[in-house]
């Protein structure tokens, strides 16, 4: 199969792209940089050089393709809102590639927001858009599944962990770093869901090699991690104390990042296991944790 994938040369792409050619499948990788069109020619994959907002360009690489994989997105939280409609505008030119071809497209969410408070799992809709998160690819994505595409979601993990981790974690590092505490909120009981990246990258495969049909996917391989046990590894990682904060003194201490230190966003992957036979086979979070690179 011949697979066109948008951020190719991103955390979660790379490995998605490696998966794939292992797998025997052709990759077709996005590249906004040159930096990026190396990388992903250095994992075999061939190469469409634009970007998210070159929507002729992503119709092309939809249209020469068995199917489409879409794990791209502008992680800039200044500007979140145009991210997320540069992202509806990327999906609705790859999705009308598609139209009435039955070919896979599989797009990217998250789990974190489905259902706060308790375990979410893959029954649980799609958040709906509002100001506060406008953010909805699986809505737009899966408006075309009465237009002939074959529609799935993969939910990632919050934390999408492992050694060059970008995400979560190491902005908890950054801030443990900078104020010379590693802090939780309360009694840090709320919990981060997690998965290895490249088991992550192999729920991407095999939604896309499944037909995109009895989703969305969880790429879950771990429900819930308390945020104090997260907060005690980076502790003993960087040899600084451990500290609870009042919501108060975590705003003050987190910024903006302090609504993402306070969820509780516990979810399951039972579903995705049974439908697509997954069974996470890397280190767990704690257990990268313990490897130095990790600060």
């Amino acid at each position: 199969m011949r697979v066109f994938v948008t951020g190719a040369s991103g955390w979660v792409g790379t490995a998605v792209v490696s998966d794939l050619l292992t797998a025997g499948h052709h990759v077709l990788g996005l590249a906004r940089t040159d930096e990026g069109a190396k990388k992903i020619a250095a994992l075999g994959a061939d190469v469409l050089r634009g970007t998210l907002d070159d929507l002729n360009v992503l119709r092309q690489g939809a249209a020469q393709s068995d199917g489409v994989i879409h794990t791209a997105f502008h992680h800039d939280f200044s500007r979140f809102a145009e991210s997320s409609e540069q992202e509806r505008r990327a999906i609705e030119a790859m999705g009308s590639s598609l139209e009435g071809s039955g070919r896979p497209f599989v797009v990217t969410s998250g789990v974190a927001l489905l259902a706060p408070g308790r375990v979410a799992s893959e029954d649980d809709a799609a958040r709906v858009a509002d100001a506060s998160f406008p953010r909805a690819p699986e809505l737009t994505a899966g408006a075309f599944a009465a237009r002939g595409v074959r529609v799935a979601t993969v939910r990632l993990a919050p934390t999408v962990h492992g050694i060059g981790d970008r995400g979560f974690v190491p902005r908890l590092v950054e801030f443990a770093r900078e104020k010379g505490v590693s802090a939780y909120v309360g009694e840090g009981r709320n919990r981060w869901p997690a998965v290895h990246r490249l088991d992550a990258a192999r729920v991407f495969r095999l939604a896309l090699e499944h037909g995109a049909e009895g989703g969305p996917f969880h790429a879950i391989a771990e429900e819930g991690i308390a945020l104090k046990d997260i907060a005690k590894a980076i502790g003993r990682g960087l040899n600084i104390p451990v500290v609870s904060l009042s919501p108060e003194e975590a705003a003050e201490h987190f910024s903006w990042f302090a609504r993402f230190v306070s969820l509780d966003c516990p979810s399951s992957s039972q579903r995705t296991r049974s439908v697509l036979g997954w069974k996470p086979e890397h280190p767990s979070l704690l257990a990268d944790m313990q490897n130095p690179a990790y600060f």
